[in-house]
């Protein structure tokens, strides 16, 4: 589904008018963001509200996590989940929700430190667990959901 499309589409439910002929969910990709390591989709639009998978920190044109520790990786793994909405022409203050997966909670401070910088204003609703292990021994993972205002 082209840009203009998806965004006629949401325009028209957010509207009250919504058609049995669009399609109740769709697949959202990206170049811009690493290609899936597993069955899944990047993102997946149904009705007004976007699902993002989960992201960390790999480079999408080498496939490799990026060098430099949480922070970098969080950088990166937000990079990639600002890639995918902008796919769905979404935007950051969009984001309603976030779930924050990190493999030790030690390095809560610096990935906040770059959350805050990303969502800046109002932040999304989120949680913040650890985890034993993550793909590819990231150390961080985030995940959001997203509204059409």
């Amino acid at each position: 589904m082209t840009r203009a499309r998806l965004a006629a589409a949401l325009l028209a439910c957010a509207l009250g008018a919504c058609t049995n002929a669009r399609p109740a969910r769709v697949v959202i990709a990206t170049e811009r963001a690493p290609k899936p390591v597993g069955p899944y989709s990047q993102a997946v639009l149904a009705g007004g509200t976007l699902y993002l998978a989960g992201q960390i920190g790999l480079d999408p044109q080498t496939g490799a996590l990026v060098e430099g520790g949480i922070e970098a990786e969080t950088r990166r793994a937000l990079d990639n989940l600002f890639a995918v909405l902008d796919a769905a022409d979404f935007e950051p203050s969009d984001v309603v929700q976030a779930q924050v997966f990190l493999t030790d909670l030690a390095d809560f401070s610096a990935m906040n430190a770059i959350y805050a910088e990303r969502f800046a204003g109002v932040a999304p609703a989120r949680a913040t667990v650890q985890v034993a292990a993550l793909p590819k021994d990231a150390r961080v993972e985030i995940a959001l959901i997203a509204v059409k205002r």
